[in-house]
Parts: C-alpha cells; sequence; structure tokens
C-alpha cells in the first residue's frame, strides 16, 4: 500500500508565522530589579509605541525577597514589526534585566 502525498500546506503570510496573528493581544513580560523607575520606565517605553495603553494593562509582581519585579503588560499590537521593535528597545535598557 503506497503513501498518498498529503497536499501541501499553504504558506502563512510572515504575520501569522510562529502563532500569531496581528492585530491581536499579547502579553510581554518584563523584569527588573525592583525601584521607583522600573515600572515608569518600562511603561514610558511601550507608552511610546503604543499611546493608548489601558492603565489597567499592567501588573507587577515582586519576588520572593523583592529585590526583583516581574511586569505583565497585555497589549493591543497590530504587526510582528510593532513587537519586534517593541522588544528591542525594552531589552536595550539597562534597566531591564529580561523581556519575555
Amino acid at each position: 500500500m503506497a503513501k498518498q502525498a498529503s497536499p501541501s500546506k499553504p504558506s502563512l503570510p510572515d504575520e501569522q508565522k510562529g502563532g500569531l496573528a496581528f492585530p491581536c493581544e499579547f502579553v510581554i513580560k518584563v523584569f527588573g530589579q525592583t525601584s521607583d523607575e522600573f515600572e515608569v520606565t518600562v511603561l514610558a517605553l511601550i507608552k511610546k509605541h503604543l499611546p493608548n495603553l489601558a492603565e489597567n494593562a499592567i501588573q507587577s509582581r515582586p519576588s520572593k525577597d523583592g529585590k526583583y519585579s516581574a511586569l505583565s503588560i497585555t497589549v493591543h499590537v497590530d504587526s510582528r514589526e510593532q513587537l519586534d521593535t517593541i522588544y528591542r528597545e525594552l531589552t536595550a535598557n539597562p534597566s531591564v534585566l529580561m523581556a519575555l
């Protein structure tokens, strides 16, 4: 019994590769040392690209010892390029230890 060749799948547009279809809601996680400036800096950077960021879009959680903070920011992005630009700027900022 011969195997039938599976039909080739249509290629996805660039913006759908990686399981995302744009525009979409996306949660950006940012980690850094706890300070008064950390959250302000991260929000200013994101608002530069998404000026209509909702006030309730951010959740902050301190580490067990309080030395670090984890921010979860829910954003509405229109394209992969927009999301990539935000990540590049976040990771280039010295107060950001990691962005996921």
